[in-house]
């Protein structure tokens, strides 16, 4: 439903967003693009007077835990602009937390970089999601990026936020 006018706008925003942390956060939004690895399925926007306030992404996916193989929601793309940090993600889940129940999944998750530990934390202590530490995440990085190989990586160091929907 997205027009060129709002993938620029939401690209603009995600580089505002991400290049703190990382000058190639920020680059992977080059050009009018406001997804990263993935489009995702489902979008949360927040607007206000000022634009785009605040964004979550969602995408289905299959995921092996164990033995099975999953159809879960994975959330990504989570920003909210600097002028309101601290109001962000507990609205932006709990707006997603009903289209969650609705696709059925057993449980939403994302990956969050050690830095947002403190960030996460306080949004789990609800008890509305629960982080797990020491799970490897292996992801392959698309054939998108000229300057990267399309390879599998393995990361050690993030923190699984899980979210149960159905279980």
């Amino acid at each position: 439903e997205l027009q060129l006018p709002d993938h620029l706008e939401l690209s603009e925003f995600f580089r505002k967003t991400y290049e703190p942390t990382g000058a190639f956060n920020g680059k992977q939004f080059a050009g009018g693009r406001s997804w990263a690895g993935a489009r995702p399925e489902l979008r949360v926007i927040g607007y206000d007077v000022d634009g785009v306030a605040a964004h979550l992404g969602l995408l289905r996916r299959y995921i092996k835990v164990g033995d099975d193989d999953l159809l879960v929601a994975e959330l990504g793309l989570y920003g909210v602009r600097p002028d309101l940090e601290g109001l962000g993600i507990a609205h932006s889940i709990s707006v997603m937390y009903p289209v969650l129940q609705q696709l059925g999944v057993p449980f939403a998750f994302g990956t969050v970089r050690q830095a947002l530990r403190n960030h996460v934390s306080r949004f789990c202590r609800k008890g509305l999601a629960n982080i797990l530490t020491g799970v490897r995440v292996r992801s392959t990085l698309p054939d998108v990026y000229p300057d990267l190989p399309s390879t599998t990586r393995v990361d050690d160091d993030v923190l699984l936020m899980v979210l149960p929907i159905g279980r």
